[in-house]
């Protein structure tokens, strides 16, 4: 065999077996079951897990740093899917909400600003296992009038998105094969 022989079998025939591979793999993987405590939970919980941010001469939102966990108890009150208990003790599940404020930019300009994200940890309050996690972004604004519209909104979509999980749509766990 000829050296270029050589030099076009050596790439070639690992491209050969990713192609094969490739081809192999299913076009859409089916969706994975949702945790059953998740869908059957009655009583919930839910925990402060606080606010982390730098210090600003301002807050970067009004309303202290309970808002977040106000807005969600609130929300969840008023869609009356769960009873909301006082105690981890009582609860199928815990919501820990907290929300992280961070350095960052706007995309339209070199201006320093803020980097705000929600995050909604929901857990078994048997075993604190960790079951389902949700992260939400407020759009960074100028005015505060326009953060807090922007926070709200966040809160919203985090919630939107707990209505959409807990759906009775959704798979039960252990048989991914049903719509």
């Amino acid at each position: 065999m000829n050296r270029y022989f050589k030099a076009t079998l050596l790439f070639a025939v690992p491209g050969l077996w990713v192609s094969v591979l490739a081809a192999q793999q299913p076009s859409q993987m089916p969706p994975a079951p949702i945790p059953v405590q998740i869908l059957t939970a009655k009583k919930v919980f839910v925990a402060n897990a606080g606010v982390d941010q730098p210090s600003y001469p301002e807050p970067i939102f009004s309303g202290g740093p309970d808002r977040a966990y106000d807005g969600l108890f609130a929300a969840l009150k008023t869609w009356g899917r769960y009873e909301l208990v006082g105690a981890p003790s009582g609860a199928d599940l815990l919501f820990e909400i907290g929300l992280t404020v961070g350095p960052g930019y706007l995309s339209r300009g070199s201006a320093a600003y803020y980097d705000a994200r929600f995050r909604l940890a929901i857990r078994d309050p048997k075993t604190n296992a960790a079951l389902w996690a949700l992260h939400e972004q407020a759009e960074p604004a100028i005015l505060q009038g326009n953060r807090d519209k922007n926070f709200d909104q966040a809160l919203a979509r985090m919630v939107s998105e707990v209505k959409k999980l807990t759906a009775p749509s959704t798979a039960p766990a252990g048989d991914p094969n049903k719509p």
